[in-house]
C-alpha cells in the first residue's frame, strides 16, 4: 500500500479542480482507503484531492520548511469511480486515475507554483528561513522578473550545488530576495497602480458635461419647487437675481457645520476597525462613531430649536443654503486633486488615473485622501450631507406649520421624515457597512463623490420634504397604512440583504455562515448565492427602490416633482448595476458566468 505523503496539519499547493492552477492548502486527514487527502483552501472550501494533484517543489520545500514524509514515492492507486466533494460548490471534482500509468509525475517547476495567486505582505523585512516563502511571495507580486531570475539561478545552483553541505545554498536565496525588497521598499513609487484604460460617464466629454449638469439640475429642481405650480408645463422656473443667491453668513453656517461634524468624526469614542486591504496590501483604519454623530447633533438640534432659534431660517435661505455647499464641494475638489498630483502612485484610485485632468478631477484621482488619519472620503461619505439630510427635513418641518400655520405636522410630513429619519440612523448604526461599498473600494473622491455627499444628497433628497411645505397633500388612515407597509417590506429587504452581504465579506470562513452556498472563484474569494442573494444579484438595490416609493407616496399624485428621486435612483442603480457586472466579469471570469447562470435576475425577480 502506498504510503501517506502528507501529514496532517501540512501545508502543500493542491491543484484547483478543472484548472492547472495550484494554491496552498491545509491537509484535514487521509483516507487509507480511499487513498484520498482531504483538504481545506484559504477561502474555507473543503475538496479531496489526490496525493498527485498535491506538490511541493523541492524550492519551496527548503524554503517554507514544508516536511514532505514519505520520500518521493508516488501513489498509484485505483481511485474509485464515484466520490462527492465536501465542497460546497456545486462542481465536482474530476479524479483521474492513475493506474494506467508507470511513470513517476515530474517534479514540479518553480513556475507552475507561482501561478497562486496572493494579497500582497504588509512591508516588512523577513530574515529567516520560515518566511522565506513571504518574501518570495511578496518579490513575485510586485517585482515579478526579478523573482523569476532569481527562482531560476537558485533552481540550477541547487542542482548543480558542489559546496560543502553546511554552506546551505537556501541562505543565497534569502539574501537575494531581501536585496529585492529592499529595492521595492526603498522606491514605493515602483509599487503602482494601473493607467485606467476604461473610461466611465462617457469618457472626458461626459465628465466635463456632468461637472455642469449635476449643479444645474440641482438648481432647477429647487427653482421648480418653489414655484406655485410646479408643474412641468411651467417649465423652466424663473431664474432670480445673482445677488440673491449668495450670503456670507449662510455660507460661514455650512462652514460651521461641516467642522462641526469633523470635530464630532475626531472625538475618541467607537470602535476602531480595519477596511478591505489595498491594492498595496495595507489596510486603513476607521473610526466609527457616526451613530454617536447623529445623537450629538440632534442634541445640538434639540437646544437650539429650545432655546428659540428660527430653525426655518433654512427652508427661507433654501437656494442659498444649496449655492454655498456647492462652493464648498467645489473648493475641495480642487484640493482634492492638487493634493493628489503629490500622491504615490499606490495611492491613486484604479478608475481615476487616466491621464485626463478633467476626468480625473471629476472620478477622483486619489483612492482614499487623508490629512494624517483623518479620511477626507469616508467623512464626507456619511457625515455632514447624511446628517444635514436630517436637520433639513426638520426645518421643512417646521416652515410648514409656519407657512400653512399648523399646531402639529401633517401626516404627510411626519411619515417622509420618519422614513428618511430611520434611513439616515441605519446607515450610521451599521456605519462599518460602508467600507465594503463600491465608493470606498474602487472609487477616488473626487468632484463626482464631493458634489453628491455634500449638495446632491442634502438638497435633492429632502425635495419631498421641500415640496410639502407648500404643497400639502392630506392622506387617509387607510393610504397611510399602505405607505407604512410598503415602507416595512423595502427595509426588511434592504436591511437582510446589506447584513447577509456585509458579514460574508468580513469573514467568509465564520462558522455561522457554514450554511451558505457560493461559487469558488480562481482569486480565492467566493460569491453568494444563498438567501436574498440567491435570489437576484443585488436585493439591497430592490429594497432601496422600494423605500424610495415609501418616501414619494405620501406627496400625492399632482406633480411628478416629489417622484424625482425615484426615477434617478432607479436609473443610479441600474447604471452602478452594469458598473459592478463590468467589473465582477473581468476579476471573477468564469466563476461569475456561473453565478449569473445560477442568478439570472438582476434587481428585480422575474425581470431580467
Amino acid at each position: 500500500m502506498p504510503s501517506n505523503r502528507f501529514q496532517k496539519g501540512e501545508a502543500v499547493m493542491g491543484r484547483w479542480p478543472g484548472s492547472s492552477l495550484y494554491y496552498e492548502v491545509k491537509v484535514l486527514s487521509y483516507d487509507t482507503d480511499t487513498q484520498l487527502y482531504t483538504v481545506i483552501y484559504k477561502d474555507g472550501t473543503e475538496l479531496e484531492l489526490k496525493g498527485a494533484d498535491m506538490k511541493v517543489s523541492s524550492l519551496y520545500q527548503r524554503a517554507t520548511g514544508f516536511r514532505q514524509s514519505g520520500g518521493r514515492s508516488r501513489s498509484r492507486s485505483r481511485s474509485p469511480s464515484r466520490r462527492r466533494s465536501r465542497s460546497r460548490s456545486p462542481a465536482r471534482v474530476t479524479r483521474r486515475s492513475t493506474s494506467r500509468t508507470k511513470e513517476a509525475p515530474k517534479e514540479p517547476k518553480p513556475k507552475d507554483v507561482l501561478e497562486v495567486r496572493v494579497s500582497p505582505l504588509a512591508y516588512v523585512k523577513f530574515k529567516n528561513v520560515q518566511n522565506c516563502k513571504k518574501l518570495l511571495l511578496f518579490c513575485h507580486k510586485f517585482c515579478p522578473q526579478k523573482a523569476e531570475a532569481v527562482l531560476e539561478k537558485n533552481r540550477v545552483g541547487t542542482r548543480y550545488n558542489l559546496r560543502p553541505r553546511k554552506e546551505d545554498p537556501m541562505d543565497q536565496l534569502i539574501e537575494d530576495l531581501q536585496k529585492i525588497v529592499d529595492e521595492t521598499l526603498s522606491e514605493p513609487e515602483k509599487q503602482t497602480v494601473g493607467k485606467t484604460a476604461e473610461l466611465e460617464f462617457g469618457g472626458k466629454l461626459g465628465a466635463a458635461f456632468m461637472i455642469v449638469f449635476l449643479p444645474a439640475v440641482t438648481f432647477v429642481l429647487l427653482l421648480m419647487c418653489q414655484q406655485k405650480d410646479p408643474s412641468l408645463l411651467d417649465f423652466p422656473p424663473v431664474l432670480p437675481e445673482l445677488d440673491t443667491l449668495w450670503d456670507a453668513g449662510v455660507f460661514g453656517i455650512v462652514a460651521l457645520w461641516f467642522l462641526f461634524q469633523a470635530l464630532l468624526y475626531m472625538l475618541p469614542v467607537g470602535k476602531v476597525v480595519e477596511g478591505l486591504p489595498l491594492a498595496t496590501g495595507k489596510r486603513l483604519k476607521y473610526r466609527i462613531n457616526g451613530f454617536y454623530a447623529v445623537i450629538l447633533s440632534a442634541a445640538a438640534l434639540g437646544v437650539a430649536y429650545y432655546q428659540d432659534v428660527d430653525l426655518s431660517y433654512i427652508h427661507d435661505h433654501f437656494m442659498q443654503f444649496a449655492v454655498s455647499s456647492m462652493i464648498l464641494s467645489s473648493v475641495l475638489s480642487v484640493y482634492l486633486y492638487v493634493r493628489s498630483r503629490w500622491a504615490r502612485e499606490g495611492e491613486l484610485a484604479p478608475g481615476g488615473n487616466s491621464g485626463n485632468v478633467i476626468y480625473d478631477f471629476y472620478i477622483g484621482h486619489e483612492l482614499n485622501p487623508r490629512i494624517k488619519s483623518f479620511d477626507l472620503k469616508y467623512f464626507c461619505e456619511l457625515r455632514p450631507g447624511l446628517i444635514g439630510w436630517i436637520v433639513i427635513n426638520f426645518s421643512m418641518l417646521l416652515a410648514e406649520m409656519k407657512f400653512q400655520k399648523l399646531d402639529t405636522p401633517s401626516l404627510a410630513m411626519m411619515l417622509v421624515n420618519g422614513f428618511q429619519l430611520l434611513y439616515v440612523a441605519d446607515a450610521l448604526w451599521h456605519e462599518e457597512a460602508i467600507l465594503t461599498t463600491m465608493d470606498i473600494v474602487h472609487d477616488g473622491f473626487g468632484f463626482m463623490l464631493a458634489f453628491g455627499d455634500l449638495v446632491w444628497v442634502p438638497f435633492t433628497y429632502s425635495l419631498q420634504a421641500f415640496y410639502l411645505v407648500k404643497h400639502p397633500n392630506a392622506l387617509s388612515w387607510p393610504w397611510v397604512a399602505v405607505i407604512l407597509a410598503i415602507k416595512l417590506i423595502g427595509y426588511s429587504v434592504f436591511r437582510k440583504a446589506n447584513s447577509e452581504k456585509n458579514a460574508f465579506r468580513r469573514n467568509p470562513t465564520d462558522p455561522k455562515l457554514s450554511h451558505v452556498r457560493t461559487i469558488p472563484t480562481a482569486t480565492g474569494k467566493s460569491l453568494l448565492v444563498s438567501g436574498l442573494w440567491g435570489l437576484v444579484r443585488h436585493p439591497n438595490y430592490l429594497g432601496d427602490i422600494i423605500m424610495a416609493s415609501a418616501w414619494s407616496l405620501p406627496c400625492g399624485f399632482t406633480h411628478i416633482l416629489p417622484y424625482f428621486y425615484v426615477i434617478y435612483f432607479i436609473c443610479l442603480l441600474i447604471h452602478r448595476e452594469a458598473r459592478d457586472e463590468k467589473q465582477c466579469r473581468k476579476k471573477y471570469g468564469s466563476a461569475w458566468d456561473e453565478y449569473c447562470r445560477q442568478v439570472r435576475y438582476r434587481i428585480i425577480p422575474g425581470v431580467y
